[in-house]
């Protein structure tokens, strides 16, 4: 079988084992008191490796943990035991080693799209007394250069770059919601359900212009999302968790394994028959409802095997 064009599976694992560990999470496990059954569990016992420079979909039912897993590796929840490492660093408050993109706009509403884009790194840079030094308005310059490319890689016009979030669509707002966590250049990129409230058409064009630019910049991906297809179609990587059990020897996890790539685009490679057996394996694995499940699993051991399909 060939999925879309060209295969790569044995160069992605190739690429893993000779990568860094950028995000290492062990006997990670989360709890909180509930008034009615005592203490709710989410995660149990996780440990997870993530490897530098991989995009890593995250697939699960809803109340697995997935958004709680991000809000640990950004540091601003933490485990009821266990720990959490970013880029050889424990976890102990939020970082800007992680940029965080979540589902909802996160735009100041006063300020225009590219003074969004450029308060993050204006303020890591020299804070507010730094603005009184003469090198901080030849740094601004730059900065304002970098950020009107990065809002046009974005797929933004430089006619917008002064408006205001509620003059921006939600799918311009996420573009530029995208934009401001790049400027930073984060070695860690954190996205929970980024696309979950645009359009289909909005969605698939963030989706292809998302890819790219990880192509091109090579920055750690954890990417949430409850979208199959989606997960398929931008990682390399796919992790499903699924909902805590007291019974569940490995924690969380019920299935992580490396996705095949194609130098097709999204469109087309979401269009083909394979990609079609692979997405209906991978909704068995993770919300248990298939009748094609059998006829699947070879898919799957193959893909474990590193064999190009």
């Amino acid at each position: 079988m060939v999925l879309a064009a060209k295969v790569l599976v044995k160069e992605i694992r190739m690429e893993k084992q000779s990568a860094p560990v950028e995000i290492a999470l062990r006997d990670v496990s989360v709890s909180y008191p509930v008034a009615s059954s005592g203490r709710k569990t989410v995660l149990s016992k996780l440990n997870l490796d993530i490897f530098a420079g991989e995009f890593v979909a995250v697939l699960g039912e809803t109340g697995c943990g997935k958004s709680t897993l991000l809000r640990l590796v950004l540091g601003q929840e933490f485990p009821t035991s266990g720990s959490i490492v970013v880029d050889g660093k424990q976890v102990t408050r939020i970082d800007s080693r992680c940029g965080y993109v979540p589902q909802k706009y996160s735009l100041f509403p006063d300020r225009t799209m590219m003074q969004n884009v450029m308060y993050g790194p204006e303020n890591a840079f020299c804070g507010w007394l730094g603005r009184l030094l003469p090198s901080f308005w030849k740094f601004r310059r730059n900065l304002r250069l970098e950020a009107e490319a990065q809002l046009l890689r974005m797929g933004l016009h430089a006619a917008d770059f002064n408006k205001y979030p509620h003059q921006l669509s939600g799918g311009m707002q996420q573009r530029v919601a995208i934009a401001q966590a790049l400027m930073m250049k984060p070695p860690v990129l954190l996205m929970d359900e980024a696309f979950s409230a645009l359009d289909p058409s909005t969605r698939a064009s963030l989706q292809q212009q998302l890819r790219e630019i990880w192509q091109e910049t090579r920055p750690t991906v954890l990417f949430v999302t409850h979208n199959t297809s989606e997960a398929l179609l931008l990682g390399t990587r796919l992790v499903v968790l699924g909902a805590h059990r007291d019974n569940c020897q490995e924690g969380n996890v019920i299935l992580d394994m490396p996705l095949p790539q194609s130098s097709d685009p999204i469109a087309i490679r979401k269009q083909s028959s394979e990609f079609q057996d692979l997405r209906e394996f991978v909704k068995a694995q993770a919300y248990g409802s298939s009748s094609r499940q059998d006829e699947l699993q070879p898919l799957h051991e193959a893909l474990l095997r590193g064999d190009s399909l």
